[in-house]
C-alpha cells in the first residue's frame, strides 16, 4: 500500500498507509485524523479539506478543476500548494507524498 505523509497543523507529522484510488481526504480520515473535516464529503464544494502539498509532487497531481480554484480562493491560507485533498485520487504513483493540512478558516 502506499505512503502517505501527513503533517498536522501542529506540525506532527505522520506515516500512514492508504489505499490507491481513494482521495487523499479520504487516506487521511480513515486514518483518524480528524483535522480535515470535509463536511462536503468530498464533493468539491467547501474546502475544508484544503491541505497544502510539497511541491516535488505538484507534476504527478492531476490538473486543478475550476471549482476547485474557486474554493481555494476563499482560503486565507491558500498559496502555490494549495489543494482540496477531496480532488487528488491516491495512487502508487504518489508513494510518498507529502501533504500539510491547511489552517482552520
Amino acid at each position: 500500500m502506499p505512503k502517505l505523509i501527513v503533517v498536522t497543523r501542529e506540525g506532527e507529522e505522520r506515516v500512514v498507509s492508504g489505499e490507491a484510488g481513494l482521495s487523499v481526504m479520504e487516506v487521511i480520515r480513515d486514518n483518524g485524523i480528524d483535522e480535515v473535516l470535509a463536511l462536503c464529503g468530498g464533493c468539491c464544494s467547501c474546502a475544508t479539506c484544503h491541505v497544502h502539498v510539497d511541491p516535488e509532487f505538484a507534476a504527478k497531481l492531476p490538473p486543478m478543476s475550476e471549482d476547485e480554484n474557486d474554493l481555494l480562493d476563499s482560503s486565507s491560507d491558500r498559496d502555490a500548494d494549495s489543494r482540496l485533498s477531496c480532488q487528488i485520487a491516491f495512487s502508487e504513483a504518489l508513494d510518498g507524498l507529502r501533504v500539510t493540512i491547511a489552517a482552520e478558516d
